[in-house]
């Protein structure tokens, strides 16, 4: 599923609490999410799902913790659904980003870790000679 992101479609969603409904929709249900952000409840589904309407009830005191609410983002990415994430965008006054293409990001990581192992060779070998007595230096 895709979503649309014009500013009357972010509009459709009243609050938080309904972007990230319609979020869990567009991945599979509640009984999915539930469970896969309450992985104890894998054998009942049926809670899990119960647990999550009552996570995004107002009237109800169970919330997403942070990283729930990250992993339910994130599964939306994996489903071609961001009109939650860009609601989110909105309301926090952001402008309206685009997923990240995983390779390119793998990419990227190996690139930045690459660099710092050549840094932390570099200091590495500047720390040796450093720690070596003006006299050691000399005679070399």
């Amino acid at each position: 599923m895709t979503s649309s992101t014009t500013p009357n479609s972010l509009a459709l969603f009243q609050d938080m609490n309904d972007a990230l409904t319609a979020a869990i929709h567009a991945i599979g249900g509640f009984k999915q999410v539930g469970v896969a952000l309450r992985p104890e409840l894998a054998g009942r589904p049926q809670t899990a799902a119960q647990w999550l309407r009552d996570c995004l009830n107002h009237e109800k005191r169970d919330k997403l913790a942070p990283e729930q609410m990250l992993h339910l983002l994130r599964m939306a990415r994996e489903a071609n659904y961001h009109a939650a994430k860009h609601w989110i965008d909105a309301e926090a006054g952001y402008t309206t980003g685009m997923p990240v293409n995983p390779r390119d990001e793998l990419a990227r990581a190996q690139r930045q870790f690459i660099e710092a192992v050549h840094i932390a060779r570099d200091m590495a070998d500047k720390i040796d000679r450093l720690a070596r007595s003006p006299l050691q230096a000399v005679g070399e």
